[in-house]
């Protein structure tokens, strides 16, 4: 079976800096994949490279078998990115954008206009499409960024800390939309995400990432039976990615790099 996101050997260097170092990973489809790590610690780097934002330095990043350096016109097509500050045209209306985003995907404008009305109801945004974006709030720019990346059906999403800026009932509305999708489509999410307590509550499998190295891998469960004494995740979190002392872990070995479909 062609795994949704594959990565061999994934590196990236900025100059001296290794930011990412020979990173594994195998997603099957249909999982919900949370990416954990502090600041600086890769992450972004990561997604940057998943997305063909940045060309890796060494290894490969392949999206359901596509490489994103050397086929990212297949590899796009499986693909939908949510960034964490998502740059969106202000003087253009929340319709327009959606119809921009529809025309990089080449999609017919009978497959647009289904899609996009339904997206915009369900992300609570038809009542403020023929208004310009310049005039969004926060919420509702993320909201339509949410939007535009669902409407060519993508097979792989990747998004990096979407819940800045949105309240607690849109954060509820979209934990329980991409976890829908990932249990009826088969859809695959790659979030990366400092809030521990929703990684928990959805992930079916969970990377943690320290130095540009991956640090453990596996379900929350198996994750949290990692640390020393029962606790939380929270708790395996900081034991993991501590400075104070080198932690008895090795890179990426903890737990098999492999993901399971999604819970049931």
């Amino acid at each position: 079976m062609t795994h949704s996101i594959r990565t061999e050997q994934l590196s990236k260097h900025f100059g001296d800096n290794l930011a990412v170092n020979c990173l594994d990973l195998e997603i099957e489809p249909g999982t919900f994949f949370c990416f954990l790590g502090p600041n600086g610690a890769g992450k972004t780097t990561t997604i940057k490279m998943l997305t063909g934002l940045l060309h890796p330095s060494s290894g490969r990043a392949l999206l359901g078998g596509f490489d994103i350096s050397r086929q990212p016109v297949e590899a796009k097509r499986l693909l939908g990115y949510v960034p964490d500050h998502p740059f969106l045209y202000d003087k253009l209306t929340g319709n327009e954008f959606m119809r921009f985003v529809a025309g990089l995907y080449r999609m017919s404008d009978s497959d647009f206009r289904m899609r996009c009305g339904s997206l915009l109801d369900m992300f609570e945004l038809a009542g403020v499409a023929d208004q310009l974006i310049e005039d969004y709030s926060h919420g509702m720019r993320q909201k339509l960024s949410f939007a535009s990346c669902f409407l060519h059906d993508p097979r792989i999403v990747i998004v990096d800390e979407p819940w800045v800026g949105l309240d607690p009932k849109n954060i509820r509305f979209v934990k329980n939309f991409l976890r829908q999708k990932c249990r009826e489509t088969g859809l695959t999410v790659f979030m990366s995400t400092h809030t521990l307590g929703i990684a928990e509550e959805i992930a079916d499998l969970i990377g943690i990432i320290n130095h540009g190295l991956l640090k453990a891998v596996g379900t929350v469960s198996d994750i949290k039976k990692l640390h020393h004494h029962p606790g939380s995740l929270e708790d395996v979190f900081l034991e993991i990615t501590r400075e104070t002392e080198e932690i008895p872990i090795q890179p990426g070995v903890a737990i098999s790099a492999q993901a399971g479909g999604a819970r049931s």
